[in-house]
Protein backbone atom coordinates (compact mmCIF):
# COMPACT_ATOMS: atom_id res chain seq x y z
CA UNK A 1 0.00 0.00 0.00
CA UNK A 2 1.41 3.41 -0.97
CA UNK A 3 1.04 5.87 1.88
CA UNK A 4 1.66 9.52 0.98
CA UNK A 5 2.94 11.57 3.92
CA UNK A 6 3.31 15.33 4.35
CA UNK A 7 5.33 15.71 7.54
CA UNK A 8 5.76 19.49 7.78
CA UNK A 9 2.68 21.63 8.36
CA UNK A 10 1.66 24.56 10.50
CA UNK A 11 -1.41 25.35 12.56
CA UNK A 12 -3.56 28.46 12.81
CA UNK A 13 -1.31 29.56 15.69
CA UNK A 14 1.69 30.29 13.43
CA UNK A 15 2.33 33.66 11.79
CA UNK A 16 0.98 34.22 8.27
CA UNK A 17 -1.07 31.01 8.39
CA UNK A 18 -4.71 30.51 7.43
CA UNK A 19 -7.17 30.30 10.29
CA UNK A 20 -8.50 27.22 8.49
CA UNK A 21 -5.41 25.31 9.59
CA UNK A 22 -7.22 23.19 12.15
CA UNK A 23 -7.37 19.42 12.37
CA UNK A 24 -10.75 19.13 10.66
CA UNK A 25 -9.70 21.17 7.61
CA UNK A 26 -6.35 19.36 7.47
CA UNK A 27 -8.22 16.07 7.34
CA UNK A 28 -10.42 17.31 4.48
CA UNK A 29 -7.45 18.64 2.54
CA UNK A 30 -5.50 15.43 3.01
CA UNK A 31 -8.38 13.30 1.73
CA UNK A 32 -8.75 15.46 -1.40
CA UNK A 33 -5.02 15.39 -2.02
CA UNK A 34 -4.65 11.66 -1.40
CA UNK A 35 -2.45 11.91 1.68
CA UNK A 36 -2.60 9.24 4.36
CA UNK A 37 -0.25 10.70 6.97
CA UNK A 38 0.21 14.27 8.20
CA UNK A 39 2.45 16.07 10.64
CA UNK A 40 0.37 17.90 13.22
CA UNK A 41 2.45 21.07 13.09
CA UNK A 42 3.15 23.38 16.01
CA UNK A 43 2.94 20.96 18.94
CA UNK A 44 4.99 23.40 21.02
CA UNK A 45 2.18 25.98 21.05
CA UNK A 46 0.16 25.60 24.28
CA UNK A 47 -3.23 26.24 22.68
CA UNK A 48 -2.57 23.93 19.75
CA UNK A 49 -1.15 21.22 22.01
CA UNK A 50 -4.32 21.40 24.12
CA UNK A 51 -6.33 20.91 20.93
CA UNK A 52 -4.18 17.95 19.93
CA UNK A 53 -4.72 16.36 23.34
CA UNK A 54 -8.44 16.95 23.13
CA UNK A 55 -9.08 15.87 19.54
CA UNK A 56 -6.53 13.13 18.78
CA UNK A 57 -6.51 9.54 19.93
CA UNK A 58 -4.17 6.62 19.25
CA UNK A 59 -4.97 4.90 15.97
CA UNK A 60 -4.75 1.14 15.30
CA UNK A 61 -2.07 0.41 17.90
CA UNK A 62 -2.23 2.12 21.29
CA UNK A 63 1.52 2.75 21.65
CA UNK A 64 2.50 3.16 18.00
CA UNK A 65 2.85 6.93 18.08
CA UNK A 66 0.31 7.36 15.26
CA UNK A 67 -2.92 9.26 15.90
CA UNK A 68 -6.35 9.75 14.36
CA UNK A 69 -8.98 12.45 14.74
CA UNK A 70 -11.68 11.43 17.18
CA UNK A 71 -15.20 10.89 15.85
CA UNK A 72 -14.08 10.93 12.21
CA UNK A 73 -14.16 7.87 9.98
CA UNK A 74 -11.08 8.59 7.90
CA UNK A 75 -7.91 6.70 6.92
CA UNK A 76 -5.81 9.83 7.48
CA UNK A 77 -3.36 9.55 10.37
CA UNK A 78 -1.15 12.04 12.22
CA UNK A 79 2.34 12.07 13.73
CA UNK A 80 3.37 14.70 16.25
CA UNK A 81 5.51 17.40 14.59
CA UNK A 82 6.58 20.99 15.05
CA UNK A 83 9.08 23.47 13.63
CA UNK A 84 11.35 25.57 15.84
CA UNK A 85 13.91 28.28 15.20
CA UNK A 86 17.30 28.67 16.87
CA UNK A 87 19.24 31.93 16.71
CA UNK A 88 22.77 32.35 17.99
CA UNK A 89 26.16 33.81 17.15
CA UNK A 90 28.86 31.55 15.71
CA UNK A 91 32.33 32.90 14.89
CA UNK A 92 30.99 36.44 14.76
CA UNK A 93 28.06 35.59 12.46
CA UNK A 94 24.41 35.27 13.41
CA UNK A 95 23.01 31.83 12.60
CA UNK A 96 19.25 31.44 12.19
CA UNK A 97 18.23 27.83 11.62
CA UNK A 98 14.83 26.15 11.44
CA UNK A 99 14.42 22.55 12.58
CA UNK A 100 11.62 19.98 12.43
CA UNK A 101 10.98 18.04 15.63
CA UNK A 102 9.04 14.78 15.76
CA UNK A 103 7.93 12.97 18.91
CA UNK A 104 6.43 9.50 19.52
CA UNK A 105 3.67 10.41 22.00
CA UNK A 106 1.66 13.25 23.50
CA UNK A 107 3.20 12.50 26.90
CA UNK A 108 6.70 12.98 25.51
CA UNK A 109 5.62 16.18 23.73
CA UNK A 110 4.34 17.51 27.03
CA UNK A 111 7.70 16.82 28.67
CA UNK A 112 9.57 18.35 25.72
CA UNK A 113 7.44 21.48 25.83
CA UNK A 114 8.29 21.90 29.51
CA UNK A 115 11.99 21.80 28.60
CA UNK A 116 11.66 24.11 25.58
CA UNK A 117 9.58 26.64 27.53
CA UNK A 118 12.75 27.49 29.45
CA UNK A 119 14.40 28.49 26.15
CA UNK A 120 11.72 30.76 24.71
CA UNK A 121 8.10 31.90 24.71
CA UNK A 122 6.07 29.01 23.31
CA UNK A 123 2.87 31.05 23.29
CA UNK A 124 4.28 33.76 21.01
CA UNK A 125 4.13 31.74 17.80
CA UNK A 126 3.48 28.23 16.50
CA UNK A 127 7.09 28.21 15.35
CA UNK A 128 8.88 29.33 18.53
CA UNK A 129 12.28 31.00 18.53
CA UNK A 130 15.02 30.00 20.97
CA UNK A 131 17.72 32.63 21.32
CA UNK A 132 21.25 31.70 22.32
CA UNK A 133 20.54 28.04 21.57
CA UNK A 134 22.84 26.26 19.14
CA UNK A 135 21.78 23.50 16.78
CA UNK A 136 23.80 21.03 18.84
CA UNK A 137 22.19 22.13 22.10
CA UNK A 138 18.73 21.65 20.62
CA UNK A 139 19.51 18.11 19.51
CA UNK A 140 21.16 17.26 22.82
CA UNK A 141 18.25 18.38 24.97
CA UNK A 142 15.79 16.50 22.72
CA UNK A 143 17.79 13.28 22.75
CA UNK A 144 18.44 13.47 26.49
CA UNK A 145 14.72 13.71 27.07
CA UNK A 146 13.88 10.83 24.74
CA UNK A 147 16.10 9.14 22.14
CA UNK A 148 13.09 8.66 19.83
CA UNK A 149 12.66 12.40 19.27
CA UNK A 150 13.84 13.18 15.75
CA UNK A 151 15.46 16.45 14.67
CA UNK A 152 15.50 17.25 10.95
CA UNK A 153 16.90 20.45 9.37
CA UNK A 154 13.96 22.23 7.74
CA UNK A 155 13.94 23.55 4.12
CA UNK A 156 17.70 23.10 4.18
CA UNK A 157 18.73 25.51 1.42
CA UNK A 158 16.51 28.59 1.63
CA UNK A 159 18.50 31.82 2.11
CA UNK A 160 17.09 32.65 5.53
CA UNK A 161 16.60 30.30 8.47
CA UNK A 162 18.14 27.11 7.08
CA UNK A 163 21.16 24.94 7.69
CA UNK A 164 22.76 25.71 4.28
CA UNK A 165 21.16 29.12 3.71
CA UNK A 166 23.24 31.75 1.95
CA UNK A 167 22.49 34.39 4.59
CA UNK A 168 22.96 32.55 7.86
CA UNK A 169 23.74 28.90 7.24
CA UNK A 170 26.68 26.51 7.36
CA UNK A 171 28.59 24.52 4.76
CA UNK A 172 27.81 21.11 6.28
CA UNK A 173 25.48 19.43 8.73
CA UNK A 174 28.53 18.44 10.78
CA UNK A 175 29.56 22.08 11.08
CA UNK A 176 26.05 23.10 12.13
CA UNK A 177 25.28 20.34 14.62
CA UNK A 178 28.78 19.59 15.91
CA UNK A 179 29.11 16.57 18.15
CA UNK A 180 25.35 15.98 17.90
CA UNK A 181 25.38 15.62 14.10
CA UNK A 182 25.37 11.81 14.37
CA UNK A 183 21.79 12.12 15.62
CA UNK A 184 20.71 13.98 12.46
CA UNK A 185 19.79 11.35 9.90
CA UNK A 186 17.68 13.29 7.37
CA UNK A 187 17.10 16.78 6.02
CA UNK A 188 14.22 18.49 4.25
CA UNK A 189 14.90 19.49 0.65
CA UNK A 190 12.57 22.51 0.53
CA UNK A 191 10.66 23.55 -2.57
CA UNK A 192 13.58 25.35 -4.24
CA UNK A 193 15.82 22.27 -4.35
CA UNK A 194 15.37 18.72 -5.56
CA UNK A 195 17.09 15.41 -4.77
CA UNK A 196 18.94 15.69 -8.09
CA UNK A 197 20.45 18.98 -6.95
CA UNK A 198 21.36 17.54 -3.54
CA UNK A 199 22.98 14.48 -5.14
CA UNK A 200 25.67 16.83 -6.46
CA UNK A 201 26.94 17.26 -2.87
CA UNK A 202 28.64 14.01 -1.85
CA UNK A 203 28.65 14.94 1.85
CA UNK A 204 24.85 14.58 1.82
CA UNK A 205 24.80 10.98 0.58
CA UNK A 206 24.45 9.54 4.07
CA UNK A 207 21.33 11.57 4.85
CA UNK A 208 17.77 10.77 3.85
CA UNK A 209 15.96 13.50 1.94
CA UNK A 210 12.43 14.36 3.07
CA UNK A 211 10.03 16.44 1.00
CA UNK A 212 7.14 18.25 2.66
CA UNK A 213 4.86 21.15 1.89
CA UNK A 214 5.53 23.46 4.86
CA UNK A 215 1.95 24.45 4.11
CA UNK A 216 0.22 27.45 5.63
CA UNK A 217 -3.23 26.44 4.36
CA UNK A 218 -5.10 23.11 4.13
CA UNK A 219 -6.06 23.26 0.46
CA UNK A 220 -4.75 20.70 -2.07
CA UNK A 221 -2.79 23.28 -4.07
CA UNK A 222 -0.66 23.79 -0.95
CA UNK A 223 -0.87 20.74 1.34
CA UNK A 224 1.04 17.77 -0.08
CA UNK A 225 2.52 19.77 -2.95
CA UNK A 226 5.69 18.03 -1.76
CA UNK A 227 5.39 14.75 0.11
CA UNK A 228 6.88 11.31 0.70
CA UNK A 229 5.65 7.90 -0.48
CA UNK A 230 5.98 4.92 1.86
CA UNK A 231 4.90 1.30 1.75
CA UNK A 232 2.82 0.97 4.91
CA UNK A 233 -0.68 -0.16 5.66
CA UNK A 234 -2.42 1.18 8.74
CA UNK A 235 -1.69 -1.94 10.77
CA UNK A 236 2.07 -1.85 10.11
CA UNK A 237 2.43 1.92 10.42
CA UNK A 238 4.11 3.18 13.58
CA UNK A 239 6.29 6.11 14.55
CA UNK A 240 9.33 3.89 15.05
CA UNK A 241 8.80 1.99 11.78
CA UNK A 242 8.36 5.25 9.87
CA UNK A 243 11.61 6.77 11.08
CA UNK A 244 13.46 3.49 10.77
CA UNK A 245 12.50 3.51 7.08
CA UNK A 246 13.49 7.16 6.68
CA UNK A 247 16.78 7.06 8.55
CA UNK A 248 17.97 3.85 6.91
CA UNK A 249 16.69 4.91 3.47
CA UNK A 250 15.01 1.53 3.21
CA UNK A 251 13.80 1.23 -0.42
CA UNK A 252 11.28 -1.43 0.56
CA UNK A 253 9.48 1.07 2.79
CA UNK A 254 10.61 4.52 1.57
CA UNK A 255 9.51 4.38 -2.07
CA UNK A 256 9.99 7.89 -3.46
CA UNK A 257 9.41 11.58 -2.82
CA UNK A 258 7.13 13.95 -4.69
CA UNK A 259 8.79 17.25 -5.57
CA UNK A 260 7.64 20.38 -7.31
CA UNK A 261 9.95 21.58 -10.07
CA UNK A 262 12.58 23.44 -7.99
CA UNK A 263 12.11 26.42 -10.33
CA UNK A 264 8.65 26.74 -8.76
CA UNK A 265 10.17 27.39 -5.33
CA UNK A 266 10.39 30.94 -4.02
CA UNK A 267 14.20 31.01 -3.76
CA UNK A 268 15.55 29.02 -6.71
CA UNK A 269 17.28 31.86 -8.62
CA UNK A 270 19.18 34.84 -7.27
CA UNK A 271 17.41 38.17 -7.44
CA UNK A 272 15.60 41.13 -5.95
CA UNK A 273 11.83 41.00 -5.72
CA UNK A 274 11.38 44.76 -5.32
CA UNK A 275 13.52 45.38 -8.41
CA UNK A 276 11.79 42.59 -10.38
CA UNK A 277 15.23 41.24 -11.25
CA UNK A 278 16.39 37.62 -11.19
CA UNK A 279 19.23 35.66 -12.72
CA UNK A 280 21.06 32.31 -12.64
CA UNK A 281 24.30 31.88 -10.65
CA UNK A 282 26.62 32.56 -13.59
CA UNK A 283 25.00 35.96 -14.14
CA UNK A 284 25.24 36.74 -10.42
CA UNK A 285 28.97 36.06 -10.53
CA UNK A 286 29.34 38.39 -13.50
CA UNK A 287 27.46 41.05 -11.53
CA UNK A 288 29.56 40.36 -8.42
CA UNK A 289 26.33 39.46 -6.63
CA UNK A 290 25.01 43.02 -6.98
CA UNK A 291 21.58 43.95 -8.28
CA UNK A 292 21.98 45.95 -11.52
CA UNK A 293 18.88 47.99 -10.64
CA UNK A 294 19.51 49.14 -7.04
CA UNK A 295 23.19 48.10 -6.71
CA UNK A 296 22.54 46.35 -3.38
CA UNK A 297 23.55 42.71 -2.74
CA UNK A 298 21.32 40.14 -4.42
CA UNK A 299 19.44 37.55 -2.42
CA UNK A 300 21.46 34.46 -3.28
CA UNK A 301 19.14 31.59 -4.13
CA UNK A 302 19.25 27.85 -3.69
CA UNK A 303 20.68 26.92 -7.10
CA UNK A 304 23.66 29.20 -6.52
CA UNK A 305 24.20 27.87 -3.02
CA UNK A 306 24.09 24.24 -4.19
CA UNK A 307 26.66 25.01 -6.87
CA UNK A 308 28.94 26.56 -4.23
CA UNK A 309 28.98 23.28 -2.27
CA UNK A 310 28.69 20.80 -5.15
CA UNK A 311 31.57 18.43 -5.86
CA UNK A 312 29.76 16.47 -8.59
CA UNK A 313 28.41 17.28 -12.02
CA UNK A 314 24.65 17.53 -12.67
CA UNK A 315 23.09 14.14 -13.36
CA UNK A 316 25.03 12.11 -10.81
CA UNK A 317 22.86 9.61 -8.89
CA UNK A 318 24.36 8.08 -5.71
CA UNK A 319 24.00 4.38 -5.04
CA UNK A 320 20.95 3.64 -2.92
CA UNK A 321 19.34 7.03 -3.48
CA UNK A 322 15.59 7.20 -2.94
CA UNK A 323 14.00 8.17 -6.28
CA UNK A 324 11.66 11.11 -6.80
CA UNK A 325 8.84 12.31 -9.03
CA UNK A 326 8.39 15.91 -10.18
CA UNK A 327 4.84 17.30 -10.06
CA UNK A 328 3.12 20.66 -9.87
CA UNK A 329 -0.24 20.86 -8.05
CA UNK A 330 -3.29 20.16 -10.21
CA UNK A 331 -4.81 23.59 -9.62
CA UNK A 332 -1.67 25.22 -11.05
CA UNK A 333 -2.10 23.18 -14.24
CA UNK A 334 -5.77 24.10 -14.58
CA UNK A 335 -5.02 27.78 -13.99
CA UNK A 336 -2.33 27.70 -16.68
CA UNK A 337 -4.53 25.98 -19.28
CA UNK A 338 -7.50 28.33 -19.08
CA UNK A 339 -5.66 30.71 -18.05
CA UNK A 340 -6.83 32.27 -14.82
CA UNK A 341 -5.97 32.68 -11.17
CA UNK A 342 -5.75 29.77 -8.76
CA UNK A 343 -9.04 30.63 -7.08
CA UNK A 344 -11.13 31.66 -10.08
CA UNK A 345 -14.52 29.93 -10.27
CA UNK A 346 -13.65 28.06 -13.47
CA UNK A 347 -10.30 26.78 -12.13
CA UNK A 348 -11.79 25.61 -8.84
CA UNK A 349 -14.71 23.87 -10.59
CA UNK A 350 -12.50 22.07 -13.11
CA UNK A 351 -10.08 20.94 -10.40
CA UNK A 352 -12.91 19.69 -8.18
CA UNK A 353 -14.45 17.82 -11.12
CA UNK A 354 -11.23 15.86 -11.71
CA UNK A 355 -10.62 15.15 -8.03
CA UNK A 356 -14.21 13.97 -7.55
CA UNK A 357 -14.02 11.69 -10.58
CA UNK A 358 -10.79 9.98 -9.52
CA UNK A 359 -10.99 10.21 -5.70
CA UNK A 360 -7.77 12.15 -5.02
CA UNK A 361 -5.49 14.72 -6.66
CA UNK A 362 -2.35 12.57 -6.42
CA UNK A 363 -4.20 9.82 -8.26
CA UNK A 364 -4.98 12.28 -11.08
CA UNK A 365 -1.42 13.57 -11.21
CA UNK A 366 0.34 10.19 -11.04
CA UNK A 367 -1.83 7.43 -12.39
CA UNK A 368 -4.95 8.15 -14.46
CA UNK A 369 -4.48 7.34 -18.19
CA UNK A 370 -4.99 10.00 -20.85
CA UNK A 371 -8.14 8.40 -22.26
CA UNK A 372 -9.77 8.31 -18.83
CA UNK A 373 -8.82 11.92 -18.18
CA UNK A 374 -10.45 13.05 -21.43
CA UNK A 375 -13.74 11.51 -20.32
CA UNK A 376 -13.82 14.13 -17.55
CA UNK A 377 -11.89 17.11 -18.93
CA UNK A 378 -10.64 18.52 -22.22
CA UNK A 379 -7.71 17.01 -24.13
CA UNK A 380 -5.48 20.06 -23.63
CA UNK A 381 -5.61 19.81 -19.85
CA UNK A 382 -5.19 16.03 -20.07
CA UNK A 383 -2.02 16.51 -22.13
CA UNK A 384 -0.67 19.04 -19.62
CA UNK A 385 -1.33 16.55 -16.79
CA UNK A 386 0.74 13.96 -18.66
CA UNK A 387 3.54 16.46 -19.37
CA UNK A 388 3.53 17.32 -15.68
CA UNK A 389 3.76 13.61 -14.84
CA UNK A 390 6.78 13.32 -17.14
CA UNK A 391 8.48 16.43 -15.70
CA UNK A 392 8.33 18.21 -19.06
CA UNK A 393 6.65 21.49 -18.13
CA UNK A 394 8.56 24.76 -18.13
CA UNK A 395 8.59 26.94 -15.02
CA UNK A 396 10.08 30.41 -14.96
CA UNK A 397 12.31 30.29 -11.84
CA UNK A 398 11.17 31.83 -8.58
CA UNK A 399 13.44 34.19 -6.63
CA UNK A 400 13.62 36.29 -3.47
CA UNK A 401 10.25 35.19 -2.09
CA UNK A 402 8.38 34.97 -5.41
CA UNK A 403 6.98 31.66 -6.63
CA UNK A 404 8.06 30.41 -10.03
CA UNK A 405 5.55 30.74 -12.88
CA UNK A 406 4.33 27.84 -14.99
CA UNK A 407 4.55 28.74 -18.68
CA UNK A 408 2.68 26.91 -21.43
CA UNK A 409 3.81 27.45 -25.04
CA UNK A 410 5.66 30.61 -24.05
CA UNK A 411 2.59 32.20 -22.47
CA UNK A 412 2.87 33.13 -18.83
CA UNK A 413 0.16 32.48 -16.29
CA UNK A 414 0.10 34.57 -13.13
CA UNK A 415 -1.67 31.88 -11.12
CA UNK A 416 1.32 31.21 -8.88
CA UNK A 417 1.72 34.84 -7.92
CA UNK A 418 -1.88 35.38 -6.87
CA UNK A 419 -2.10 34.85 -3.11
CA UNK A 420 -5.49 33.55 -1.91
CA UNK A 421 -6.84 35.97 0.64
CA UNK A 422 -7.49 33.32 3.26
CA UNK A 423 -3.82 32.26 3.30
CA UNK A 424 -2.70 35.69 4.50
CA UNK A 425 0.69 35.18 2.91
CA UNK A 426 2.68 38.39 3.19
CA UNK A 427 5.85 37.45 1.34
CA UNK A 428 7.85 37.03 4.54
CA UNK A 429 11.31 35.93 3.56
CA UNK A 430 11.54 33.20 6.17
CA UNK A 431 8.83 31.05 4.63
CA UNK A 432 9.82 28.50 2.02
Amino acid sequence: MVLFADLHLHSKHSRAVSQSMDLEHLLQGAEKKGLGLLGTGDFTHPLWFAELERKLEPAENENAGVYQLKDFSSPVRFVLQTEVSTIYSDKGKVKKIHHLLFAPSLDIVKQLNDVLAKRGNLLADGRPTFGNTTCAELVELCKQLNPQIEVVPAHAWTPWFSVFGSNSGFDSIEEAYGDQSTHVRAFETGMSSSPAMNWRVSALDKYAQLSNSDSHSPYPYRIGRECNAFDFDLQSLSYSALFRAINSKDPRRFLFTVEVDPNYGKYHYDGHRNCKFSCPPEESRRLQNRCPVCKRPLTIGVLNRVEQLADRSPGFVPKGAIPFKTLLPLQELVAAVYPSTLLSKKVVQETEKLVSAFQAELEVLLSIPFDDLTKVTNAKLARVILLNREGQLHVKPGFDGEYGILQLKGSETTASTQKPRDEKQKGLEEFS
